[in-house]
């Protein structure tokens, strides 16, 4: 049931919103269906084709909603809806024995990149992506983006309001570059906030990380070849490859810690996910420089590495510089001054730390690791102090407090 669900929702969807033109219906008409799945195929057993029974029972609980909102039907708003995917659908949605073989060919495309109007904010985009396009519950959305059902709920509510008067239509040409380009963008912030949680004991949110690694599959599997796209999936499939060596108990208390890169034990890493990586970027080595292929590139050189003692720094500082040319991102900044530090030594990269200015912790507390490295304690013991008092994340701040710990032993000896 759940890998038809997971498999099936978005083209199904989709169907039904061309059919109707009326998300509300479609989505809640769908979700309706897959419980009724729930509860009938424990009894019964599952169906011959799983999709065409969703696809009848969903269409019989729009057909009896519209049948009881009749009297208010004109005045609720409706999705403009290209004809010809309209005609496809209904096409589809009349013989609906044998949906897999006969789906628009643009109906999941067309459902992501509507998911991921500029007109939604990121945050809302990408909840909202994870609810229709991949069928996550809002409770669950709710519970990876930290906050109550409720919140997520008017979230989610608002975001579809807002998209009420925008087409159900696929995008051509320079629109459909930059739409697919947002797309992106959504999949990979949902990525990366599961793996930087912001307050909380939570260490790590791999279902989260997970769900975003699903849905670039799905962007890159329904858009036009790119090779951006290419590279975000070996991206995050080298990121997410490393989950099971990020954490481990803390030796003193056994709540989660953090566990930073060259701690890790490799042996744990997912290395069928690496490997399906590098053969993504193979292709992509010797392309123009673009921000999802530089990270990649980086993360698969930590990804070869034997171990942290073999990085390849050198070459990891190059791409960040890289990388920096082309974004100017302080972010990016700050990670090329780590590579530089191992690289050349932690003055070189304290260097490249001056005038740097940052929200959050991990400013402080790299420039703390460094002055430590350098032999400048009592400068160090500040540092990790300031990063203490920006650090909201619980797993993180014990991690700084043993760090400052392991710094003030130094200075005392």
């Amino acid at each position: 049931m759940a890998t038809v669900q997971r498999d099936e929702w978005a083209r199904l969807l989709a169907l039904l919103v061309a059919q109707y033109r009326r998300l509300d219906l479609a989505e809640d008409a769908l979700a309706d269906a897959v419980e009724a799945a729930a509860r009938t195929w424990a009894r019964d057993g599952v169906p011959t084709n799983p999709p065409a029974w969703l696809l009848t029972t969903a269409r019989r609980r729009v057909l009896d909603r519209i049948r009881a909102e009749a009297v208010h039907a004109r005045t609720l708003p409706r999705l403009a809806v290209e004809a010809e995917i309209q005609e496809e659908a209904q096409r589809v949605m009349a013989d609906s024995t044998a949906p897999g073989e006969r789906l628009v060919h643009d109906e999941r495309l067309r459902l992501v990149l509507f998911c991921t109007h500029p007109a939604l904010a990121p945050e809302a985009a990408a909840a909202l992506t994870l609810r229709l396009v991949m069928g996550v519950p809002t409770a669950d959305i709710a519970r990876l983006f930290l906050v109550p059902t409720a919140t997520m709920a008017a979230r989610l509510t608002r975001a579809r309001k807002r998209l009420a008067a925008e087409a159900f239509v696929l995008p051509t040409g320079a629109d459909l570059d930059g739409r697919l380009d947002l797309a992106a963008e959504v999949a990979y912030l949902a990525f990366t906030a599961g793996y930087a949680p912001g307050s909380g004991p939570d260490v790590l949110r791999t279902d989260l990380a997970a769900e975003a690694v699903r849905l670039v599959r799905v962007i890159r599997e329904v858009a036009p070849p790119r090779a951006e796209l290419d590279a975000l999936l070996a991206l995050v499939l080298l990121q997410h490859s490393r989950r099971r060596a990020r954490v481990a108990p803390d030796p003193e208390t056994g709540e989660p810690a953090v566990v930073l890169l060259p701690d890790q034990d490799r042996t744990r890493w997912d290395h069928a996910a690496i490997d399906e990586a590098i053969r993504l970027l193979r292709p992509l080595v010797h392309a123009s420089p673009a921000p999802y292929l530089l990270q990649a590139l980086i993360a698969a050189e930590h990804a070869m590495a034997a171990s942290a003692a073999e990085t390849d720094w050198p070459r990891i500082a190059e791409r960040y510089a890289e990388l920096e040319q082309l974004t100017g991102s302080p972010v990016v900044r700050l990670n090329r001054a780590v590579a530089i530090a191992e690289a050349d030594g932690p003055l070189a990269g304290l260097a490249l730390l001056d005038g740097l200015d940052l929200p959050g912790h991990r400013l402080p507390s790299v420039r703390a690791e460094l002055l430590v490295r350098a032999g400048r304690h009592d400068e160090a013991l500040a540092a990790y102090d300031a990063a203490l008092a920006r650090c909201d994340n619980e797993a993180e701040r014990a991690h700084l407090r043993r760090r400052r710990e392991a710094a003030a032993a130094e200075t005392r000896a």
